[in-house]
């Protein structure tokens, strides 16, 4: 009897555990449908852009600005130290200025995070643009961007390493700190100043072709690193001339605000930041873009 008993109650167990069974596999397949229907980062759609939009994104970027002028000027007089630091550096330190440009160079894009979210806030209304706001804004994603910001990181050292090896080649010692830019200058140095804007630009070009939509795209979509910077390629590659043009209009854009004393950047910086938030809107679509409503009955 107690055997019995025994295997009727083993025969039970499987009935007892179906339901249980059975909302499992349901959410499991409910998973599998959402992964299914997310795309992967190789055929996530991006826009095909126009030469106009470089110059539409700045143009939004003004707008945004001048709607949070006091959140654009805080980052601005960030971009102004910045400057002003990197030319007591040159003036004291020569020696160390390379270094300085490429710590600079890596803290530009994720000191516009807080530009990001201003303006991702008032696109979107997700929230009220503010200053706490911004400078918050890196929490949601801090582990992904501390990822992004090391890969960036070995770039810049590599960039550092070929640009110390450009100048032992060419010089047998480093340059005087007096008059140092004359020297470099000089007709003698030109296969020196070939070679080291071609070495400089094949660096910055990689890191912007990396890390060009990357950043916003990680705190708006929280995803990862990887597929960040893959998007990013995928863009520029998609759209060679006009991310060439809108790397070029940055380029000069920050470097006519450094000539009146870098007073320029206390508004280019934050303008440019605003417009990369746009431009990545512009690049990236929504993987499932919202369809149109039937139209009601007219009367």
């Amino acid at each position: 009897m107690a055997n019995a008993a025994e295997a009727s109650e083993e025969k039970a167990l499987p009935t007892n555990n179906e339901p249980e069974l059975s909302e499992s596999a349901r959410l499991l397949a409910r998973r599998e449908a959402e992964r299914l229907r997310t795309p992967s980062v190789f055929n996530l759609p991006l826009a095909e852009l126009q030469p106009a939009d470089p110059f539409r994104w700045l143009q939004q970027g003004w707008t945004d600005f001048r709607r949070c002028p006091r959140i654009g000027l805080f980052y601005g007089l960030c971009f102004f130290a910045m400057g002003h630091a990197l030319l007591a550096v040159f003036q004291n330190a020569p020696a160390y200025v390379l270094a300085l440009s490429a710590g600079f160079l890596l803290m530009g894009p994720f000191l516009c995070l807080g530009l990001y979210d201003a303006s991702k806030a008032m696109q979107t209304a997700s929230h009220r643009p503010s200053l706490r706001a911004s400078l918050l804004a890196w929490q949601p994603t801090k582990g992904t961007m501390s990822i992004f910001a090391g890969v960036l990181l070995i770039l810049e050292l590599l960039w550092g390493r070929a640009s110390l090896v450009v100048f032992a080649v060419t010089f047998n010692t480093m340059p005087s700190t007096e008059k140092l830019l004359p020297q470099l200058l000089n007709p003698d140095n030109l296969s020196f100043l070939i070679t080291y804007t071609v070495v400089g630009g094949l660096f910055a070009g990689l890191i912007f072709v990396t890390s060009v939509i990357s950043i916003p795209m990680i705190m708006d979509r929280q995803v990862d690193a990887v597929s960040a910077g893959l998007t990013s390629i995928r863009a520029c590659l998609k759209n060679p001339g006009v991310m060439l043009l809108w790397g070029a209009l940055i380029t000069l854009l920050v470097g006519l605000a450094m000539l009146p004393f870098f007073l320029g950047l206390f508004v280019v910086g934050p303008v440019i930041g605003h417009a990369t938030w746009h431009a990545y809107r512009r690049i990236v679509l929504p993987a499932n873009p919202p369809t149109a409503a039937p139209a009601g009955p007219t009367t």
